[in-house]
């Protein structure tokens, strides 16, 4: 399956261009591009997931600044109004690092530039782009380093998506996946459902049945059952924020995994970008954790599944601690979690 650019700015008319993204909200049930032109329009996208996946956020981001720009420009301090909105589009989720990692990409093209304002606008357009082609490139790389270590004829489990649809394209996990499946067709996947946002169900098989992978739908809390039958020989997820130590901040439910696999003796590996990864904090205990609505937990698709009156406590990530993880697929190879801090010399 070539899904297209999940996320890429586009010109429109005589415009300079609008950000162009898949609404994922929608998918199964519809395949659908949407136009995103303001920044509060791509602060609301952002904050309801109709763009998700933190690789893609941070395109988004990028793209961000872009619009903060195109809005500032003609005002009097053109580079303080765009840095203000920028950093508001960055407050719309705390805990996928690469978000703020592509805005301050593009931030840092605003403060040292010493061109006329609109000049400056056609310099982050043109970076943007560059991190979306960039993106992809990197996702090949780490499935082609991951693939190695996909046994012949192995079941491998994911957690939640990250695939195609939460970078510019490939993926990070499923980056891995398509990679073992082009020298091995006879690998499979078992998909966690992923509560209660379902973007294993909704998302993550939507992908992989389109390529051709055999694929196998369980509920989160299968996936103990399964390892202790033999049935899963590998878990391949990814990852929204990695500290220094390895310990790495995931959908919600990824660290239950890891502790299933440990026990189970089954390898538990992390894929993401370098750009995933936080040098500024040694552990996981400083992740932001974000938390979500309540309407989450208790509705799907727009019907209530339980009483109205009950408490409701709905993080979106955990962090699994290093310790449970056997190594950290990258672009530049696959890490110990002791030994990531290398990455960096």
């Amino acid at each position: 399956m070539q899904i297209e650019k999940t996320i890429e700015w586009v010109k429109t008319g005589k415009t300079k261009g609008v950000s162009r993204m898949i609404d994922q909200t929608l998918i199964p049930y519809e395949y659908k591009k949407i136009d995103i032109d303001t920044t509060d329009k791509m602060y609301n996208a952002i904050k309801t997931m109709i763009v998700r996946g933190a690789p893609a956020i941070g395109i988004a981001g990028a793209h961000g600044v872009v619009l903060a720009a195109m809005e500032s420009l003609g005002e009097k301090n053109f580079k303080a109004e765009t840095i203000k909105k920028a950093n508001y589009i960055n407050s719309s989720r705390p805990t996928a690092v690469n978000l703020s990692w592509a805005i301050k990409k593009q931030l840092d093209i605003i403060k040292n530039s010493t061109e006329p304002d609109e000049k400056i606008i056609e310099l982050l357009i043109e970076n943007a782009i560059k991190l979306e082609n960039e993106d992809i490139e990197i996702n090949k790389k780490i499935g082609e380093y991951g693939s190695a270590v996909i046994p012949k004829g192995a079941t491998i489990l994911t957690h939640c998506n990250a695939g195609a649809l939460a970078t510019v394209g490939y993926g990070t996990a499923l980056g891995v996946v398509r990679s073992a499946f082009e020298k091995d067709s006879t690998i499979k996947v078992f998909a966690d459902e992923t509560r209660p946002r379902q973007q294993g169900a909704r998302l993550t098989t939507y992908e992989l049945i389109r390529d051709g992978i055999n694929t196998t739908l369980i509920t989160d809390g299968m996936s103990a059952y399964f390892m202790k039958k033999g049935m899963i020989d590998v878990v391949v997820v990814g990852a929204d924020r990695i500290a220094l130590n390895g310990d790495s901040a995931n959908k919600i439910g990824t660290y239950m995994v890891a502790i299933a696999a440990k026990y189970h003796d089954i390898p538990f590996y992390i894929a993401a970008p370098k750009s995933t990864i936080d040098a500024t904090i040694k552990t996981g205990e400083e992740i932001v954790i974000e938390l979500r609505d309540r309407s989450e937990v208790i509705e799907i698709n727009g019907k209530s599944i339980c009483t109205s009156e009950v408490n409701v406590i709905n993080p979106s990530f955990d962090v699994t601690p290093a310790s449970l993880i056997t190594g950290i697929i990258t672009e530049y190879g696959i890490f110990k979690p002791e030994d990531l801090y290398k990455i960096f010399e």
